[in-house]
């Protein structure tokens, strides 16, 4: 990374439940506000608009932001599965960064359907055809189970079977999340459930449950993005800073013999070590990470691939407490899209909120103390994983 890059302005709307939602403008044109009303700047100050979002038609982006203004400037539209919206997020860094753009807007959005996540095409080879043949070859794919939670559910079986983690080390994910989310307004689930709730929920891919499962969301979220001397001449926020930045794609071992690699871990480890090694600090240095827990297994074994314990060790870094507040490091003090939500093309951009708050000092009840470092893991199979670290001043 070159020049400094600065986040001084967030905002979000609150997550619902398909159909209890606005229709995804309206939605993304109040985030939008919202992120523009946070930084203290009118919309026509932006130079450059990257706008995600999974489901919908083209220039879905522009529906969205033409509703904040009509000023002409680029707006590019982004789809990179769950990882969307720090897809959008890591553009317009890079637009700010070179200089292309001293001030930038992201934003994602997502007006999704109730259930399952399903393909919209029947007629074309599906993206995720490498990775299903991968899960063939290994034994691990069943055609009546849906895609996703399948996927996830042969990792969780991997990793069980490699460092005997038992069930209630998963569980105890979704019930940690419930009470981090009870503390969240913008959350979709804040009433809380006993890791034995979790558990006795129904099985959708064993030994996944519901309750370890994240919901179709729908939502969005925005952030605005500016150089240095664009927020000294404006008077801007200048305290949170995105320190180091890095996006990964599959390599060849993703699709060998590892279901936790199918699902991203390798991504996930490869963007962590890149933002450490580029901001010169370690895991150990990280106050607050929002991971992206689409499912129990993935929370847990990202805390390993983003070097927070060490490999095997996830399960006692769970019944230790180390990965809540009063721990080592508080991980989705927002309730994570367990509990949150997800809402595919605005979860990265809702997790820089969370985190410019926690580094604002401005989470409420869910404020992390003294927090001065905050790490963002966003994943979407397909793949992209990008890893953001975000400093205070």
């Amino acid at each position: 990374m070159g020049g400094k890059v600065l986040v001084v302005g967030v905002g979000m709307v609150p997550f619902t439940k398909p159909g209890k939602s606005d229709s995804y403008d309206v939605m993304g044109a109040n985030a939008g506000r919202a992120a523009l009303d946070d930084a203290g700047i009118d919309y026509s100050m932006v130079e450059q608009a990257y706008v995600g979002y999974v489901y919908g038609d083209s220039t879905c982006g522009q529906a969205a932001i033409y509703a904040v203004g009509l000023t002409g400037i680029p707006v590019v539209n982004v789809n990179n599965n769950c990882a969307t919206g720090s897809t959008a997020l890591f553009l317009a860094r890079q637009a700010v960064e070179c200089g292309a753009a001293e001030c930038a807007l992201a934003l994602g959005f997502e007006q999704m359907t109730p259930g399952a996540l399903t393909e919209r095409w029947s007629d074309r080879p599906t993206p995720l055809t490498r990775f299903i043949e991968a899960m063939r070859r290994l034994g691990q794919w069943d055609d009546a189970l849906p895609m996703a939670p399948q996927l996830f559910a042969a990792a969780a079986r991997e990793y069980r079977e490699k460092y005997g983690a038992g069930p209630e080390a998963f569980a105890a994910i979704s019930s940690k999340a419930r009470k981090h989310a009870a503390n969240n307004p913008y959350a979709i689930f804040r009433q809380p459930v006993t890791v034995e709730e979790v558990l006795a929920s129904p099985m959708v891919a064993e030994p996944l449950t519901r309750l370890q499962c994240c919901p179709p969301t729908c939502g969005a979220a925005a952030a605005v993005l500016c150089s240095p001397a664009f927020a000294r001449r404006h008077k801007l926020d200048t305290r949170v800073a995105i320190a180091a930045q890095a996006m990964t794609t599959d390599r060849e071992d993703s699709f060998a013999d590892s279901p936790m690699l199918v699902i991203g871990y390798g991504m996930s480890r490869e963007a962590s070590k890149k933002v450490y090694d580029s901001a010169g600090i370690g895991p150990e240095d990280i106050d607050v990470v929002e991971l992206h827990d689409c499912f129990t297994v993935n929370e847990l074994i990202t805390y390993e691939a983003l070097g927070l314990t060490a490999e095997g060790t996830a399960e006692k870094f769970i019944g230790d407490g180390d990965n809540t507040y009063g721990g080592k490091v508080v991980t989705n003090p927002s309730g994570g899209l367990l509990s949150k939500g997800h809402p595919l093309g605005a979860t990265g951009l809702a997790q820089c909120t969370e985190l410019v708050w926690q580094l604002r000092g401005r989470a409420g009840a869910r404020q992390v103390e003294g927090a001065r470092h905050a790490l963002q893991h966003n994943l979407g199979l397909g793949g992209a994983c990008i890893v953001t670290l975000y400093s205070a001043a």
